[in-house]
């Protein structure tokens, strides 16, 4: 059983000590672990993919509840959840660079699911349905406004 087996950490360590070694010019080439180097490489930008489409999500279930929802209460929740993945959104497409062009397709596959998670949560509270024509555009999703 290899360190990838038992120990991402340590293996990961091992690795990436083992590239800057190769980097200097040291002949380590037949330590590194290709194939599992490769994968968790790949692995890491489907993370980084979900990560966007998560927050993405989260922002659009709580936008669609502030557009269509009168109840008072929860609207300061809703905000702060807003203003909080919106944070951590920027964070990721501050340190991902290119997942910036798949924003709004992301967008696009996540309304339907988030108006319908929206819509289950107000029905318990006798709000109205949500429209299936609502969306949001790309600057309302990533930036400073809410609905009123």
């Amino acid at each position: 059983m290899s360190e990838y087996d038992t120990d991402l950490l340590v293996w990961s360590t091992h690795q990436a000590e083992l590239l800057r070694r190769m980097g200097a010019g040291e002949r380590v080439n037949d330590q590194v672990d290709w194939e599992n180097l490769a994968e968790e490489i790949e692995s890491l930008g489907r993370s980084e993919k979900r990560a966007l489409e998560n927050r993405v999500a989260t922002i659009l279930v709580h936008l669609v509840k502030l557009s269509v929802s009168s109840a008072e209460a929860p609207r300061g929740g809703w905000q702060e959840t807003i203003f909080e993945q919106r944070r951590r959104l920027a964070r990721i497409l501050r340190d991902n660079p290119s997942l910036r062009r798949s924003v709004a397709q992301v967008i696009a596959d996540e309304l339907p699911g988030a108006r319908e998670q929206a819509s289950i949560a107000l029905h318990r509270y006798g709000e109205p349905p949500v429209s299936p024509e609502l969306s949001f555009s790309e600057d309302q999703v990533l930036g400073p406004w809410l609905p009123e």
